[in-house]
């Protein structure tokens, strides 16, 4: 118990989400355990400093029904405190990390997934020739739809794309 609670104080919880990557569900469950620990440490912090043993010599001298002191003496002397079965919380704190390591494994391999489409397009980009070296076979070959669609211009009877002389008006003088 010692080494975990020692373990527990090392602890960077701040970092952990980011170290891990871990977002949405996962992320908000360790907020909610980081917190409950946290609520935890701090009652059994302020119950370890409160003091643990009761002057009934005090208050024999300062109360006049003894009797009540008495009872209240036996109670205390007899009382036990109650053991729990911590069992079922460590199971739910396995089952927990169980989740969320295999939520961290399923958003790794997302963002792994991601990364080597992002390295091949940028790849891509770095490997293109500049546009101005680039042929309109070559347009054509990586995008038929252009193709397709100057073609049913042409079939129409149009030789710009609509739009066109708004944008770039004709100055020549006849």
């Amino acid at each position: 118990m010692a080494a975990a609670s020692r373990a527990g104080t090392k602890l960077d919880w701040s970092k952990l989400g980011t170290q891990l990557g871990l977002r949405g569900s996962t992320a908000s469950s360790l907020a909610a355990f980081k917190k409950r620990n946290d609520d935890a440490r701090r009652k059994v912090q302020a119950l370890s400093e409160a003091p643990q043993t009761v002057d009934f010599a005090h208050y024999r001298s300062v109360l006049k029904n003894q009797s009540v002191i008495d009872e209240i003496e036996g109670h205390f002397r007899s009382f036990r405190p109650v053991t729990y079965d911590v069992n079922k919380q460590l199971a739910a704190i396995e089952q927990f990390e169980k989740v969320a390591m295999r939520n961290a494994e399923e958003t790794k391999e997302k963002v792994e997934v991601e990364l080597r489409s992002l390295e091949k397009a940028l790849g891509d980009i770095e490997g293109a020739r500049p546009w101005e070296e680039t042929t309109v076979d070559e347009v054509a070959a990586a995008a038929p739809q252009i193709d397709e669609y100057v073609a049913r211009l042409v079939k129409k009877g149009r030789w710009m794309p609509p739009g066109y002389y708004d944008k770039y008006p004709n100055h020549s003088v006849l």
